[in-house]
């Protein structure tokens, strides 16, 4: 599967950015997915995710409320919707495709695919 990410930028607090993630190569609907990001000097980590069975979604503490994680399978595309944005949130945004169980859906050495990062600025 290979995947490209889009729809990073520059908005200021408060503000939305829609990420989105195409795949192609294998059958998208066949695998759960995930979106992470790497702030500066920081370690990489979970933003949301969404098991292939589809149904319900999983995100990180920091942003729930605020993002939504969807997907639409005939379109092979992956998004996340970001409110609500805030300086913190400022990272290179990662999305990803795998089968991970629900145990490790949170943890990126699960996901089998990534595709490259977009970058997120949120200014104050």
């Amino acid at each position: 599967v290979q995947l490209q990410a889009s729809g990073g930028g520059l908005v200021q607090d408060g503000g939305s950015l829609r990420l989105s993630c195409a795949a192609s190569g294998r059958t998208f609907s066949n695998y759960g997915v995930g979106w992470f990001r790497q702030a500066p000097g920081k370690e990489r980590e979970f933003v949301a995710g969404l098991r292939k069975s589809g149904g319900r979604t999983y995100y990180s503490d920091s942003v729930k409320g605020r993002f939504t994680i969807s997907r639409d399978n005939d379109k092979n595309t992956v998004f996340l919707q970001m409110n609500s944005l805030k300086p913190e949130d400022t990272a290179v945004y990662s999305c990803a495709a795998g089968n991970p169980i629900l145990s490790e859906l949170m943890a990126a050495r699960a996901y089998w695919y990534w595709g490259q990062g977009t970058l997120v600025t949120v200014s104050s």
